[in-house]
């Protein structure tokens, strides 16, 4: 049980060193031990969060070395979730990629895999040196995935994601050099401790150095003006990448969240880091997805654009900081991760059946047997846009119920309910333009069947409605033991510190 947390970063790698030492057994194999591993994955996250849904927290450093020095590793309630979410979501990624996307280029199957190692890393590291590897990790394996298939769509936007992803991580090191210099330490529980004994001399830089990791994971959340890159990269990749990617700006949410809750309490010189703009930054980043949304000629722009919009949700939850609405917040990111994977392995089927009009919202023949997929269209449309009576209706529900008696709860409020308006809108047009409209065109061939899937992503919107009560409830105990972070510090540093560290000029 001890070493739990590493089983989900460890599976992975594995897998994929497996796949491309058998790369020579073909393309059944790595689907095999990609299946299999995903399978696994998926089991250890399940075994995580029951191991910490009592507010344990299991710490445990590589090579027996003392806290901080060691490379550590922490599963608290909030990061056995991320890796839950992140696990529910890859297996019905990989299974839609196992319809021939996964033969489109090379090496599809390790790189998934890498991504899978990378995105559990970010979320269970207790370091934030480790966390730049982790998503290292994560990015240079979705270089790979975003160019898969190969088209001018896709490198252009690849190239695009590369330059900017290079330029953030050069960001990220200079940020964790100053704050290095500054406090001695990365360790994120030993931070909390560095902050509020930190000399007033020594606060300038701190602050800078906090202020520039706050940018990079702002970048990583997509949120605006850093996030106009996510529509066209998600857009461009293949269904199940950009599936799977809709895990990939939770990672910046959950950078911000975890220091904002476990090192920035800690001293009262952190107090401005985020509340100035956070806020007016995620209602900003609402009211572009919301317009991207109604203005997509393409459905999966249109559905990046849906995901954008929900980050910025996201991000002005965690801006409020209540711990009501950290509950909320907790509640509505699993529902929205997995609808909007769902919604875009959906539109790589639509794609299919289509021919040449692809996923471009405009009349087309429609082929045989349409009434399913427009069922699946319908369903997914009332989840994603957080109407009754489906899992984003209460998410949305307590987030505006937390929202506070201020003229900034106010706007939260306006923007929620008129971007939840504008998104049913846009996605009844899309609806109605490719499953109802009658144009005058000849029937297409019968549609392919949606396959398992689809099937599997789509079962997890019935089971939000079922479990609302045990995951909001769940939501409401992990918002609860990360805003008290005595236990994550407890269990990161186990042992008293000495005073005095080494600090680098």
């Amino acid at each position: 049980m001890i070493h739990l947390p590493l089983l989900p970063v460890l599976v992975p790698l594995v897998a994929a060193v497996l796949q491309l030492a058998s790369h020579r057994a073909g393309i059944g194999m790595a689907r095999a031990i990609g299946l299999a591993a995903v399978a696994l994955t998926l089991l250890l996250a399940a075994a995580l969060a029951w191991a910490t849904r009592d507010g344990t927290v299991l710490a445990v450093a590589l090579g027996d070395w003392p806290a901080p020095f060691g490379i550590p590793f922490a599963a608290d309630g909030l990061a056995a979730t991320m890796v839950a979410v992140t696990a529910a979501v890859a297996l019905p990624a990989l299974l839609a990629a196992t319809d021939g996307t996964d033969r489109l280029g090379r090496h599809f199957h390790p790189f998934f895999q890498f991504q899978l190692a990378g995105l559990n890393g970010a979320f269970l590291t207790g370091d934030l040196f480790n966390l730049f590897v982790f998503f290292e990790v994560l990015l240079i394996a979705s270089y790979a995935l975003l160019a898969h298939g190969g088209g001018a769509a896709r490198s252009r936007a690849g190239l695009h994601y590369v330059v900017l992803n290079l330029a953030g991580s050069l960001l990220f090191l200079v940020g964790l050099g100053l704050l290095y210099g500054t406090l001695g330490t990365l360790n994120i529980a030993d931070l909390a401790e560095r902050v509020a004994a930190l000399p007033a001399e020594a606060v300038p830089p701190a602050r800078a150095a906090f202020a520039l990791l706050l940018a990079v994971f702002a970048f990583k959340a997509a949120l605006l003006p850093l996030g106009f890159w996510l529509p066209h990269a998600y857009g461009a990749a293949t269904a199940p990448v950009a599936a799977l990617f809709a895990v990939l700006t939770k990672v910046g949410i959950y950078a911000i969240l975890r220091l904002s809750t476990a090192v920035f309490p800690a001293a009262d010189w952190t107090a401005g880091l985020l509340a100035p703009w956070l806020m007016p930054v995620a209602l900003a980043t609402i009211i572009a997805g919301t317009v991207g949304t109604l203005a997509a000629r393409r459905l999966g722009v249109m559905a990046a654009h849906l995901l954008l919009l929900s980050t910025g949700m996201l991000a002005a939850a965690m801006a409020e900081g209540s711990t009501r609405m950290l509950a909320a917040m907790l509640y509505y990111l699993p529902h929205t991760t997995l609808v909007s994977a769902a919604l875009f392995l959906l539109i790589g089927h639509i794609a299919r059946a289509r021919g040449e009009a692809a996923d471009r919202i405009e009349h087309a023949p429609r082929p045989e047997g349409w009434s399913a997929i427009g069922a699946a269209w319908l369903v997914l449309a009332i989840a994603v846009t957080g109407l009754p009576p489906l899992s984003g209706f209460p998410g949305k529900v307590m987030l505006l119920s937390a929202a506070p008696a201020t003229a900034m709860g106010a706007a939260m409020w306006v923007v929620l309910i008129l971007s939840g308006f504008a998104g049913a809108l846009a996605m009844a047009r899309a609806g109605s333009v490719i499953f109802w409209e009658r144009p005058d065109l000849p029937p297409a061939a019968p549609a392919p069947r949606p396959g398992a899937a689809l099937a599997l992503a789509l079962a997890f919107v019935p089971l939000l409605v079922l479990g609302a009560a045990p995951l909001s409830a769940h939501a409401q105990a992990v918002a609860e033991q990360i805003r008290a972070r005595q236990a994550y510090a407890a269990a990161a540093l186990p042992v008293p510190q000495p005073p005095m560290r080494e600090r680098r000029p």
